[in-house]
């Protein structure tokens, strides 16, 4: 009996919090990204930046990511000052490690327009909150191997097989030259 008692109570009061409390609700949801037919998965997009001193910026192209049929984007600065970001009203702490690049993932809420979004920065002593507009470009969606980090990481793939070759290849003839 006191079972069934306290599933009616929890009822009750949820049904109470979703009644007076809806907008906590549909914060407590999320912001969903630009909905696209693209599988899941990683992308890169081009992204400009503007606003503030003109003196950070963001990675661009700019990792972005699908995840149930919705666009996210992996924002780099190029500043480890900033803490958190606010999109659509919803705030986003930064990812990185300390000390390094501020990252923050947040949703695309539209393609090719300015997206509007805050973020804060410690760079000036205290905490500012630095207007910007973000523009995502759709055309520019490509395969993640265009993101700068994965060239690098192709050439450096490269490099250590060129290496590895080449150090065989001096063992066989150098061994060929004692015989």
């Amino acid at each position: 009996m006191k079972y069934r008692t306290g599933i009616r109570m929890l009822t009750l009061v949820m049904l109470a919090v979703m009644l007076l409390c809806p907008a906590q609700i549909l914060a407590a949801e999320g912001i969903s990204g630009v909905k696209t037919d693209l599988t899941n998965g990683e992308y890169s997009i081009q992204v400009d930046l503007e606003g503030g001193s003109g003196k950070a910026s963001v990675s661009s192209p700019t990792l972005m990511l699908v995840k149930d049929g919705r666009m996210y984007a992996e924002l780099q600065w190029s500043s480890s000052n900033y803490d958190y970001m606010i999109v659509d009203g919803e705030k986003f702490l930064n990812e990185s490690e300390e000390g390094r690049n501020s990252v923050f993932t947040v949703p695309i809420t539209v393609l090719d327009d300015k997206m509007e979004v805050i973020a804060d920065t410690l760079a000036m002593g205290a905490p500012h909150e630095i207007n910007y507009t973000l523009t995502f470009y759709e055309d520019s969606i490509g395969s993640k191997g265009q993101l700068p980090q994965e060239a690098a990481k192709r050439v450096v793939a490269v490099a250590l097989i060129i290496i590895v070759g080449g150090g065989i290849l001096n063992y066989f003839v150098n061994k060929r030259n004692r015989c």
